[in-house]
């Protein structure tokens, strides 16, 4: 994912010379494809990169959430599209429901220049050109970080507890979320069992989801079980989730004052940091593997991975990071991108232990930009603008025409002889911004 400074440059840039077009496939039932249903048919489903009409001509970067999606432009406006349920649109929740596929502009931020925007399951977020925070949606886990009870806000507002801070990134799990600055520091709120959000508070506490399932005894099952079972274990956790312990307001993570962050990502109940020093810490539910340590103490600690961290991603079970390795041929370190945790669907696109940080290989000479992790499934993006997908094919998520899984990175050719700027994973859709 592109850093704040990074998007008001390739904003400028597109501001002076280029026009934009977004593509998106993969699942359509929630309408985030962007997508008439003439396009996809009743299933709302597309099984290969298809334009999305209706967008402004001059978008600079997007965001796939759960099931919606978010696009900003250089004039520092918010286009949504998708689910509404929980009013992460902003558009209000008696928008028609037949309506939610068709992008339009989010509401309530006339006065606010946006550089980027962050989707997730239930919350829209936009970071404002002075750094501002500001977020939309429903969440009874404390995930507006608007403070205490504060479930629902039907229009953006502005995260006050972060209002003396530049913000430069922030990522959202199912129920939690840290936000970077641009100076280097963490904070976190929402939901924080297993100590997902680090050392906030004085004490840690087990989330009924890793009780429910079982961190080990049932590893071996979820490996050989269907996706469906696996999701009906998480949901029957969650409806468990009873007197949660919610940070309502963002705080600083104790462990890491002193550190300067350089990047974030969430996964559905797992976390991990990446700090200037090259330091990778990891700390909430390892279900699935996808801390990467053997250490399971709770709290923030480092990943067990011999490569140097550049920028890292996550899936809802599984965690990618693009890393600086030894070269084979003795030339100095090259780039590739390297994946642990939950490996259903060869979503890690390589075979070994699951729980330890390993290279992708099959990528071979490709030099990876930007990675991206869906509910099963990955996608890369490498310097020469070319697009690599893997894992579950399933409603067309891999773009390469068909449902059938991938074990191992495949070109997506059909993106041959695009411009492609970003790609972007949500649960079970893809983005692609390409320059038209």
């Amino acid at each position: 994912m592109l850093k704040l400074r990074e998007f008001r440059v390739l904003g400028e840039r597109f501001g002076r010379w280029m026009s934009s077009a977004v593509m998106s496939f993969g699942d359509g039932s929630q309408g985030a494809l962007g997508l008439p249903t003439t396009v996809t048919g009743l299933v709302g489903d597309a099984y290969e990169p298809t334009r999305i009409p209706g967008l402004p001509p001059d978008v600079t970067s997007v965001s796939a959430g759960h099931y919606h999606s978010l696009a900003v432009t250089s004039q520092g406006q918010i286009w949504s599209w998708g689910r509404n349920n929980e009013s992460q649109l902003g558009r209000g929740l008696l928008a028609p429901r037949d309506s939610w596929n068709e992008p339009k502009r989010v509401q309530g931020l006339d006065e606010v220049r946006v550089c980027a925007a962050f989707a997730s399951g239930v919350i829209s977020a936009a970071i404002g050109d002075d750094g501002s925070l500001w977020v939309w949606g429903r969440s009874k886990r404390g995930q507006l970080g608007l403070g205490k009870g504060i479930v629902e806000a039907i229009v953006p507002s502005r995260v006050e507890a972060l209002a003396g801070e530049k913000i430069a990134k922030v990522s959202f799990g199912w129920g939690h979320a840290l936000a970077e600055t641009e100076d280097g520091n963490l904070f976190g709120w929402g939901y924080s069992a297993d100590a997902r959000l680090g050392k906030i508070g004085n004490s840690f506490e087990t989330s009924p989801l890793d009780s429910n399932v079982g961190i080990s005894e049932n590893r071996g099952q979820l490996s050989s079980s269907t996706i469906e079972v696996a999701e009906k274990l998480v949901l029957e956790g969650m409806e468990k989730e009873e007197n949660m312990p919610i940070v309502w307001e963002p705080c600083l993570v104790e462990e890491l004052q002193g550190f300067e962050v350089v990047d974030i990502a969430c996964g559905l109940d797992h976390s991990m940091v990446l700090c200037r020093n090259g330091a990778l810490l990891s700390c909430g539910s390892n279900i699935y593997g996808q801390l990467g340590r053997a250490k399971l103490d709770l709290g923030m600690l480092p990943v067990d991975i011999s490569f140097i961290p550049v920028s890292i991603a996550s899936g809802l079970g599984h965690s990618l990071a693009i890393c600086k390795v030894a070269s084979s041929d003795n030339m100095g370190d090259a780039t590739s991108i390297v994946s642990w945790g939950w490996n259903h669907s060869s979503q890690l696109g390589r075979t070994g232990p699951e729980n330890v940080p390993l290279e992708v290989e099959v990528l071979g000479e490709e030099i990876p930009v930007s990675v991206s992790g869906g509910r099963v499934h990955s996608i890369a993006l490498t310097s020469k603008g070319e697009v690599w997908v893997w894992g579950c094919g399933k409603n067309g998520r891999l773009g390469l025409g068909s449902s059938c899984d991938e074990a191992e990175p495949i070109l997506l050719d059909s993106l041959q002889g695009c411009e492609v700027l970003q790609v972007v994973s949500g649960f079970d859709h893809n983005l692609v911004l390409i320059v038209e």
